[in-house]
């Protein structure tokens, strides 16, 4: 009896099937990747042969917008027709109609061209691709939150692009750089080297599509000549303005993430906002997803959360920020969170800031990058440490300053001398033009 024959017989079915099954997952997932590939040559062939490419941005939510300064690079580009598509996001089964007018709203007040997906006269989902006939989409997801009409398996055969919603910090590798998604889309715009190399080790095509270009999400807080929005209540400079920026991840499942001490420091705040009303104003800037998982905690509720909402909006000292936020940090002082991208983003304004600790073990659920822009932050892991940083940034005493400075300069300028978005920009136009 030859090995093979042996190997067969001692295998257990169940374990063959096992075996078959993965095999054969990751041979027709290469396949395609391939098919998707051609497609997409063939899309970048067909487009330099076209005077104007029109070009869509699919938007869910409008407080993970990342792409406003490339689409005025694009909209002023008489080669580019652009448009924001604001498509619906579906939560447990139900789509949240008020979470899709709130994003209409932005775009719309915000003088983006912009397209309504819903077709109210008949309660209708239109069929972007046929009516607008995109050439390159850009998504600001890659999870299949909404329609399927709205998801990249309805747009292989077209130009798909990629920029993370967060900057990427998590420890879960496959998640951030191996969905299918991240496999198919056309070009997938890294943050950094170290996160094309996380791509390069984890993503079933290897990284190939994979282009770095630095962060958009951050591009307006590098800008010398962007004046921000200041939308504090109190305008007396004096008075020192912190955000609160608890992430969703309240559950107690550690091996995904469950990074936010939300339900530690909810009441927590509420006091020290009342502690400080001379001296401190706080902007309550809550991920957008963390309402609906109050409305559905067993010891909050929709009556409750919206109560803790509307607190904070009727503060004295104190405002509810629940969209874009980049003029927020620009007018800010520092900020508490334990955030997501957030850890890094706001290191771009060089301001001190504090992470509220959930566990002793929030680094085994950072990757390398997360966790050396973790190490910039000042730490808490109860309320007296909360207390002892506001006091400190009263009192202007902030040691970790100069170890900012450097982190930034090692790990956070865009690459090629330019803006993340004109990296983007420049890919684009180099490959069609």
């Amino acid at each position: 009896m030859n090995i093979y024959s042996l190997l067969k017989k001692l295998i257990p079915g169940w374990l063959k099937t096992l075996i078959i099954n993965f095999y054969y997952s990751k041979f027709s997932t290469q396949i395609k990747i391939k098919n998707v590939r051609f497609k997409q040559n063939l899309a970048v062939k067909r487009l330099k042969k076209k005077d104007n490419c029109n070009v869509i941005f699919l938007s869910l939510f409008d407080s993970i917008w990342k792409y406003e300064d490339l689409y005025n690079l694009l909209i002023k580009d008489s080669r580019f027709t652009v448009t924001v598509v604001v498509i619906p996001h579906i939560f447990k089964g139900n789509i949240q109609m008020e979470i899709y007018n709130k994003t209409l709203n932005y775009f719309k007040n915000n003088s983006y061209n912009t397209f309504s997906s819903y077709y109210e006269e008949n309660n209708t989902w239109l069929d972007i691709k046929s009516i607008l006939k995109p050439d390159i989409i850009f998504f600001t997801l890659p999870y299949s939150y909404t329609l399927k009409k709205y998801t990249i398996n309805n747009f292989l055969d077209r130009l798909t692009c990629y920029v993370p919603y967060n900057f990427g910090n998590s420890h879960l590798f496959q998640l951030m750089h191996n969905q299918l998604f991240h496999n198919l889309v056309w070009r997938f715009f890294a943050e950094s080297h170290t996160h094309k190399m996380y791509s390069e080790k984890n993503a079933s095509n290897k990284g190939a599509n994979v282009k770095v270009t630095g962060y958009p999400g951050v591009d307006k807080l590098l800008r010398k000549d962007y004046s921000a929005a200041f939308n504090w209540k109190l305008k007396d400079p004096s008075i020192i303005k912190i955000i609160w920026a608890p992430h969703h991840t309240i559950d107690d499942d550690k091996s995904f993430l469950s990074y936010s001490s939300f339900l530690l420091y909810s009441d927590v705040f509420i006091k020290i906002a009342e502690k400080y009303q001379n001296k401190v104003q706080f902007a309550f800037k809550p991920h957008p997803i963390l309402k609906n998982k109050l409305y559905n905690h067993k010891d909050w509720g929709k009556k409750r959360a919206d109560k803790y909402y509307m607190l904070w909006e009727e503060m004295e000292n104190g405002i509810l920020s629940d969209g874009y936020y980049i003029d927020l940090f620009l007018t800010s002082d520092a900020m508490i969170h334990d955030s997501g991208s957030f850890l890094i983003e706001y290191l771009y304004t060089g301001n001190p800031v504090l992470h509220t600790n959930r566990d002793e073990k929030i680094t085994d659920r950072l990757n390398s990058f997360g966790t050396s822009a973790f190490n910039q932050h000042y730490h808490a892991k109860c309320e007296i440490d909360v207390i002892n940083f506001i006091e400190n940034l009263i009192l202007k005493i902030d040691p970790k300053k100069k170890s900012r400075k450097e982190h930034f300069k090692k790990y956070l300028v865009p690459p090629n001398g330019c803006s993340a978005s004109n990296n983007v920009y420049n890919e684009i136009v180099q490959t069609l033009f």
